[in-house]
């Protein structure tokens, strides 16, 4: 469940950088749950291109995430505003 948390909140931040293929297996197998081979069924392809592209999907993600550090720069702020529950609730529609 931890991955899929993770992934999750790497694909809102960077899925503009993921071809439109990329983004329609990840949304399926980590969004609509759906397996490798449902996925693989839908789209006419192999299952091995399914998880193929899911490995590479990740890897860019953790890739960008490492040289950008958006998700994490922003989950240190959410850490640092929580202690100022009034600032916390008025900024945290932002970040």
């Amino acid at each position: 469940m931890g991955n899929l948390i993770y992934y999750s909140a790497l694909y809102d931040y960077y899925h503009n950088l993921l071809t439109d293929t990329q983004k329609k297996y990840f949304v399926d197998y980590y969004f609509n749950n759906l397996s490798l081979q449902e996925i693989a069924d839908n789209y006419e392809v192999s299952k091995n291109a399914i998880s193929k592209t899911l490995i590479e999907v990740t890897n860019k993600l953790e890739e960008l995430e490492q040289n950008l550090n958006l998700y994490h720069n922003h989950e240190k702020i959410k850490n640092i505003l929580k202690d100022y529950p009034n600032i916390y609730e008025k900024i945290e529609e932002y970040i």
